[in-house]
């Protein structure tokens, strides 16, 4: 998995691509929490993700929570069919802000 941080006008985008499974959780976790010290509106681009594990569910859980908690904005963009239907059966995709 690789994250590249896009720094726009008063957001921040995060390209995500490769898959995100238990052994790179914790980076992806970081990657969002990071992101949120440089704005309260973050993007996640997902067009790269093919496949996403519970551990990083908990990770866009964590983004979804600290947006609420500073009244910011998280944002799943180009979710590819596969992801979506993980997001779908696990009821996320009516927490969480997808576009």
């Amino acid at each position: 998995m690789t994250v590249e941080e896009i720094k726009g006008e008063g957001i921040m985008q995060l390209n995500v691509s490769g898959r995100i499974d238990a052994m790179n959780a914790t980076e992806f976790q970081n990657a969002i929490l990071k992101a949120f010290q440089k704005s309260d509106k973050v993007v996640l681009d997902m067009r790269e993700v093919q496949y996403i594990s519970s551990a990083g569910l908990r990770g866009l859980m964590i983004g979804h929570k600290t947006a609420g908690s500073k009244g910011g904005r998280f944002t799943l963009i180009n979710v590819c069919p596969a992801v979506m239907e993980i997001l779908r059966v696990t009821g996320l995709d009516k927490a969480l802000n997808i576009q």
